[in-house]
């Protein structure tokens, strides 16, 4: 069943839907939420609070974007929210880097990887983590941070270029 017959389904009250849509994007939005906040429980609670406030805008949802993006711009102003609270990046922490971003860098320090995504702009970084921690496309990076897809390319095209010069100039 494709994301917007299950939408369809949750809209009818059925109830299965609503745990298979869980189910098929918990795991996802955590890993995203732990990329925004060092502490486990306040990713958790934030991957929950997503899908509490997916559950109450369904009734307005269109279906005019994809699924995925909506539910993922849901997740990142959540995250935004939550750390304009705490007033601290939200890779502060080592433990918030995971393996993903590690592999698509292939740098086995986690201190490197933190010191790269450091260097550049918010945005950037946004993209980053979108793009190879979440492997969303550049359409829905785009969607997701309020951009065109020529953006979102240009962001990730030049992040990468900024943590291929810093890598090579600290070794």
């Amino acid at each position: 069943m494709s994301d917007d017959e299950l939408v369809e389904q949750i809209r009818l009250g059925n109830e299965n839907a609503a745990e298979e849509l869980i189910k098929r994007y918990y795991t996802s939005i955590l890993r995203y939420c732990k990329w925004h906040c060092s502490d486990f429980g306040k990713a958790e609670d934030l991957t929950q609070e997503t899908f509490l406030k997916l559950f109450k805008s369904l009734p307005g949802y269109k279906g005019k974007q994809k699924f995925k993006a909506y539910l993922y711009t849901i997740a990142r102003n959540l995250c935004i929210d939550e750390n304009r609270k705490i007033r601290i990046y939200p890779l502060e922490e080592e433990g918030a880097i995971g393996k993903e971003c590690k592999e698509i860098i292939r740098i086995e320090d986690r201190a490197e990887i933190h010191e790269l995504l450091h260097v550049l702009s918010w945005e950037q970084r946004e993209a980053v983590i979108l793009r190879f921690g979440e492997q969303l496309s550049f359409g829905e990076i785009g969607k997701v941070m309020g951009c065109s897809m020529r953006t979102a390319q240009s962001r990730v095209r030049n992040a990468l270029k900024i943590m291929r010069k810093e890598w090579n100039n600290e070794r």
